[in-house]
């Protein structure tokens, strides 16, 4: 078994086909077959389920794909370490929190290791976030998510077990523009809604999957678009929209919307990471700033692994 073997298992399982796989690596197809052929002969077993529409994991190829990850994660901070060469720590991050979270996180990791180079990715795309702290390509990540295991909000975790810790509530609200018929209602419950549109991302960002979980079927969903095309169609009174109190807080104290009285349970602001890579140099570093609200705390880090099916 070799590392180059390794790699191009790991490059197929992410592209999905020998082909596409020997487009990244920039090698000919026939080599990326060989050399999951040898790596199949040296383990004993079949790593992939050969189909016309690529390559499919066996069982076993499961099970290799997380020992790939983990050695080639090893080779590379053997080959740092020897070098002398600090590698940066990779922290990804979803866009609609990378404005408003990120920033105290890397003020409190810079107070402790001013010597730490952080390497930050903002994506729009919560699924993007995981794969590539599954596939270690990213050390850890913030997330939005609810309840005690990773996915409950509504989207499939990777199949690579991941630790996570919530750090934070994140408020949510319901907003439409002024005078807005539902506006001197109170309590609103999910019936209220009926006949009215509620604004949704055209992905299924956490917001929309909050709003599945809330108001289910009861309300017309019109896909927009990203929170600022959410918030700013909601201003034109377009729809209701259900949204971070962050990112509606200036439009609410200038009343250019208004909160609808609708109870609506607060997400976590999630730190995900996978639990064999917490001896990546700076990793707890970051743990630590990303628990601890105040300068000079010491948090005590409480973690969940979530298996690779949610229960």
């Amino acid at each position: 078994m070799e590392l180059r073997q390794l790699r191009t298992f790991e490059t197929v399982t992410r592209t999905g086909t020998v082909t596409a796989a020997a487009n990244v690596l920039g090698i000919a197809p026939s080599s990326v077959s060989e050399q999951i052929r040898v790596l199949e002969k040296s383990v004993g077993v079949a790593l992939f389920d050969r189909g016309p529409r690529g390559m499919t994991l066996t069982s076993a190829g499961e099970r290799m794909r997380d020992w790939a990850h983990r050695l080639l994660d090893q080779a590379e901070q053997a080959r740092r370490e020897v070098a002398e060469v600090a590698p940066p720590l990779r922290l990804g991050a979803l866009e609609s929190i990378a404005a408003t979270h990120v920033p105290p996180v890397l003020a409190r990791l810079g107070a402790r290791r001013p010597d730490l180079r952080v390497q930050v990715r903002s994506d729009g795309t919560r699924d993007d976030l995981l794969e590539a702290v599954a596939a270690g390509r990213l050390d850890a990540a913030l997330i939005l998510d609810t309840g005690t295991w990773l996915g409950e909000l509504g989207f499939e975790p990777p199949p690579a077990a991941l630790a996570f810790v919530d750090l934070e509530p994140v408020g949510l609200v319901l907003v439409a523009a002024p005078g807005h018929p539902l506006g001197g209602r109170s309590p609103i419950v999910g019936d209220d809604l009926r006949g009215h549109r509620l604004l949704v991302n055209a992905a299924a960002c956490s917001f929309r999957l909050a709003g599945d979980r809330l108001l289910g079927a009861e309300v017309e969903q019109v896909r927009v678009g990203g929170v600022a095309v959410i918030r700013a169609w909601a201003e034109q009174g377009l729809g209701v929209a259900l949204l971070p109190t962050f990112a509606v807080a200036d439009q609410l104290a200038s009343g250019k919307l208004i909160r609808l009285a609708l109870d609506a349970p607060d997400l976590s602001l999630r730190l995900v990471w996978r639990p064999d890579r917490e001896s990546v140099p700076g990793l707890r570093e970051v743990l630590y700033a990303a628990a601890a609200p105040t300068p000079g705390s010491t948090p005590v880090l409480t973690s969940t692994v979530t298996p690779h099916t949610a229960p």
